[in-house]
């Protein structure tokens, strides 16, 4: 029987569970945040630990990549996966750090609904995370990443509402400027949903 010298290194997929479930806490987090827009400062620097954790698992994601020699996905799809999802948190303290640094004294309706769409599209990214050990058999994971499709299509009228409500009401050329970033910010984060799960999808029909 032959020797495998260098093993195949499968920890990489409970490392994608572990920044899969921390961008999860972090999406719980803004979500809380702007539903109960109190103790912002609290609230603010705990997605910001939640943040640098995530960046803790990603580059320790990297840096097993560099050091392993036969992985159990392409390495470009172990990097493409790694940064989507740290994408996601980066964009969610993004928020979080801007509704500081304007000033931002009361929340919008939209925002609050793109808010609870990047919750869900990030639930659904993440239990399909959490199944990649079973690419092999895509059909048990379609349904999640086509649900994640289904997330970013439903936030794009959200967010073209929220902008276009936002030049209708507000005569205040930097509030309108302030909230279309973070209009912005939002629905990013719901995109960077859809490219991981893009990635996950795609991961599965090669191993198929």
């Amino acid at each position: 029987m032959g020797l495998r010298i260098i093993p195949r290194e499968e920890k990489f997929f409970e490392m994608f569970v572990q920044q899969a479930e921390n961008a999860l806490e972090g999406a719980k987090q803004l979500k809380d945040l702007l539903e109960n827009y109190t103790d912002v400062d609290q609230k603010r620097l705990l997605i910001e630990k939640t943040e640098s954790h995530g960046d803790e698992i990603a580059h320790k994601i990297l840096e097993k990549l560099n050091t392993t020699f036969i992985t159990p996905m392409d390495r470009e799809d172990i990097h493409a996966l790694t940064s989507a999802l740290d994408d996601i948190l980066d964009l969610i303290h993004a928020t979080a750090m801007r509704l500081n640094l304007y000033s931002v004294n009361t929340i919008t309706p939209e925002a609050v609904q793109l808010a609870n769409i990047i919750l869900r599209a990030t639930e659904e990214t993440a239990a399909l995370v959490s199944d990649l050990d079973k690419m092999s058999k895509p059909k048990c994971m379609k349904e999640r990443w086509i649900e994640v499709n289904r997330l970013e299509n439903e936030s794009d009228p959200v967010s073209r509402a929220a902008i276009a409500a936002l030049l209708e009401r507000e005569t205040n050329p930097i509030e309108v400027i302030k909230w279309k970033e973070l209009y912005e910010h939002l629905e990013t984060a719901i995109d960077k949903c859809e490219d991981a799960v893009n990635i996950i999808e795609a991961v599965c029909l090669k191993n198929a």
